[in-house]
């Protein structure tokens, strides 16, 4: 029988602590967020109808299941398509939609996800919002039914917070990879990509692996007022627990804004190093150890600091001499 995940680390949250922003592991911030309004009108039963306060005919796109799919957002049989359609729609229809089937079993499932909380719901923020500290961070909102996102990751780190409805946050740390079965890269359901495992029905015979990584995962239960903090890079699945569910989320990255996303070097590595015979990969790796991943001051004390280049650490200006120059590789 597989191991069930262990509880994650839960702490009392009377304000955001600097020092819960550089975790290394996810945190449950237990009450963090309880004194919005929005979280006291979903305790009344009215996020709704607080919601529409703030509506100005703003369209967002929804994803739209069968009641077959259970809540789960994932790919067709074949991987060849999906089992939901995405609609461009009013944010109101959507409200109007969960509204109608709040006490409907099964229900079809309606899924508004990664939404900029200031395009769609202007003011909200005002009275609804966490103080990061002065981190340039993204706002989004998600609202929708009992439904299921398949585990994934983000590169930025994330603090997500239940205003109404619960949540269940299965995570892996990110060396759990081969274990979750993730599938294709290029051809994504929301543009991450998914373990292709069904958290709620496993098949181990397919996935036996699996196993595995549930020995390193943890789990968290999240009611209205409650919050998450999830590190760069750490899988997670996300389960709404309720008819009615709306969870708000800060998105930010620690390094300078002239930092490009390391997905990008992952994909012109496999483009350039994956189909190299296996002596040259070797070669190649040693390359990336030495220049990326142990690169310190030792590897290049014996070049005078003048003379240094790109093995200096890199600012904005020296960043942008260097994308213009992949980029005239690249196009060439």
């Amino acid at each position: 029988m597989p191991a069930s995940p262990r509880p994650m680390r839960e702490i009392a949250a009377d304000a955001l602590d600097e020092a819960w922003l550089s975790s290394s592991e996810p945190l449950l911030l237990r009450g963090l967020v309880r004194q919005w309004p929005l979280v006291a009108a979903a305790r009344a039963g009215q996020a709704s109808a607080y919601l529409r306060r703030f509506y100005r005919d703003a369209t967002v796109t929804a994803m739209l299941g069968a009641p077959a799919i259970d809540g789960r957002f994932f790919y067709n049989e074949d991987l060849s398509g999906f089992n939901f359609a995405p609609l461009r729609v009013r944010l109101d229809q959507v409200l109007d939609e969960l509204d109608k089937h709040a006490a409907s079993d099964p229900a079809p499932a309606i899924y508004v996800g990664s939404t900029t909380v200031d395009t769609c719901l202007p003011g909200l923020r005002a009275l609804n919002d966490i103080d990061l500290g002065g981190r340039d961070a993204l706002a989004s909102i998600w609202i929708g039914n009992r439904t299921r996102i398949a585990a994934h990751y983000d590169v930025p780190d994330n603090i997500a917070c239940v205003a109404a409805g619960r949540r269940r946050f299965t995570v892996f740390p990110p060396g759990q990879l081969d274990n979750l079965y993730v599938g294709p890269l290029d051809f994504t359901p929301a543009g991450q990509a998914i373990s292709l495992v069904d958290f709620r029905r496993p098949d181990l015979a397919r996935h036996p692996r699996f196993a595995r990584a549930l020995e390193h995962a943890q789990v968290a239960e999240l009611g209205p007022g409650d919050a998450i903090f999830i590190p760069s890079m750490w899988w997670h699945h996300v389960e709404a627990l309720e008819p009615f569910n709306v969870l708000v989320n800060y998105w930010w990255r620690g390094v300078p804004d002239y930092v490009d996303t390391p997905t990008s070097a992952l994909l012109l590595a496999m483009m350039t190093i994956r189909g190299l015979p296996p002596e040259q990969r070797a070669a190649w790796q040693a390359q990336f150890r030495h220049y990326v991943f142990e690169a310190d001051e030792a590897g290049v004390a014996h070049i005078a600091a003048s003379a240094r280049g790109i093995l200096a650490p890199l600012d904005d200006d020296a960043t942008r001499v260097l994308r213009a120059q992949l980029l005239k590789k690249l196009n060439r």
